[in-house]
């Protein structure tokens, strides 16, 4: 299985960016996805994750302001962060589950993607 993600870049506070990870080498409508992060210095977080049904849940921080979804047509899901913090700052790596659910672990990894929200 490979995950490829994209759309990391610098974004100053109170902005948006989408990120995209692609997947290849599984039944992806089968799969849990999710976005993690890590920042310099700190463990990695669940930022978001969605079932093989499109159910959704989000790390406090983001609530309200992060939207992930999935194309199973795409084989993809999205990160849309909107009104970005300096604290949003990390690396982040889309995930994926052989299950439907996120419950049981991860089981594959994408290189991460930079964002840096900056004025």
């Amino acid at each position: 299985v490979q995950l490829q993600a994209s759309g990391g870049g610098l974004v100053p506070p109170g902005g948006s960016l989408r990120l995209s990870c692609a997947a290849s080498g599984t039944i992806f409508s089968s799969n849990a996805m999710a976005w993690y992060r890590q920042a310099p210095g700190k463990e990695r977080e669940l930022v978001a994750s969605i079932t093989a049904g499109g159910s959704t849940d989000y790390a406090d921080s983001v609530k309200g302001r992060f939207t992930i979804s999935r194309d199973n047509a795409k084989n993809t899901v999205y990160l849309q962060m909107t009104s970005l913090k300096p604290e949003d700052t990390s690396v982040y790596y889309c995930s994926g589950s052989y299950s439907q659910y996120t419950y049981y672990g991860m089981d594959f990894w994408g290189k991460g993607t930079l964002v840096t929200v900056s004025s």
